[in-house]
């Protein structure tokens, strides 16, 4: 199936612009991630530790009525989900003054003071420490930094370092790129949101080998034309099925955007964003570098003949 004809696009000329874009989303990118690290971010519990109860009520509870009545009771800084199915309310509570263990029984109170002709149960109830968090969030980056490690060892044995090394950088510009979007948009860095972007690195690592292996094929045939019309040429070729491939995975994505709910809704997001991101990198990132890269090699090989 092709959407896209044959194209002769000079790819490798808009490197100017690509870098330029790309720098400032990783400058964002790195910027949001020593937040993190610092925990002066928006954190979720996993990373910050808190209190985090789902009720299911009878009726359905406003959402201002649920904030003023919490706020009441010295949990003004609770977040609040409201989940429509089933009249659900996600409370999320970071850490309190209250003793350990105690958040979750002190909303459960708050609510049945406060609501008494709207009763409800308790549909789960999660509690993580602030050195479980701590230590949650460090051992995050410490995975993400593996899994980068990684991804430039198996390119560089299956191509060669200079792939490895643009892969590499590709595959980090996207996880960058996605916690700059979340960071500029103030939302919450938890694992859920790892999670997506280790899914996103795997993905972006795939759309890039597939135009890296026909990269290959086409420096093994066509020995004399020059370096950057061969990355130029291959991009065009598999441009179809790039466009294909992530047209297909963003709809699926969009769709749990749209229709998933609340509670993976950030989830989705970060997918639907890291996808377009992704194929983006592939293109526009990770093959102007490798071409660049190969073509001074060559300049001197030929320099020193």
């Amino acid at each position: 199936m092709e959407l896209i004809k044959k194209t002769n696009i000079d790819f490798i000329a808009m490197r100017k612009i690509s870098f330029i874009v790309s720098g400032i989303m990783t400058i964002i990118g790195i910027i949001a991630m020593v937040q993190i690290w610092r925990g002066a971010a928006n954190m979720g519990i996993d990373f910050s530790g808190g209190t985090s109860v789902q009720l299911k009520f009878a009726q359905p509870v406003h959402m201002d009525q649920a904030r003023a009545a919490l706020a009441k009771h010295n949990l003004k800084e609770a977040n609040l989900q409201d989940i429509k199915e089933g009249n659900k309310l996600l409370v999320k509570v970071g850490r309190t003054t209250l003793e350990a263990g105690k958040a979750a029984d002190t909303i459960q109170d708050v609510f049945r003071k406060e609501f008494p002709a709207n009763p409800f149960t308790v549909e789960s109830s999660t509690e993580i420490g602030p050195s479980i968090g701590d230590k949650l969030r460090n051992d995050t980056l410490i995975a993400i930094a593996i899994s980068l490690l990684g991804i430039i060892i198996y390119i560089a044995w299956r191509f060669d370092f200079k792939f490895g090394v643009g892969a590499t950088i590709a595959t980090m510009h996207d996880v960058f790129a996605m916690f700059a979007v979340f960071f500029i948009f103030g939302k919450e860095f938890n694992l859920l949101f790892i999670t997506a972007a280790l899914t996103i690195a795997g993905y972006s690592l795939t759309d890039t080998v597939v135009v890296f292996d026909r990269i290959r094929e086409n420096m093994h045939k066509n020995l004399k034309e020059p370096i950057i019309s061969v990355f130029n040429k291959s991009i065009n070729e598999v441009l179809s099925r790039t466009i294909v491939t992530s047209i297909t995975t963003f709809l699926a994505a969009i769709s749990l955007l749209l229709f998933g709910g609340e509670v993976i809704h950030d989830f989705a997001f970060a997918l639907v964003v890291g996808i377009v991101v992704a194929t983006y990198s592939s293109i526009f990132v990770a093959s102007p570098i490798v071409a660049l890269w190969e073509g001074k090699a060559l300049n001197k090989v030929e320099a020193k003949a």
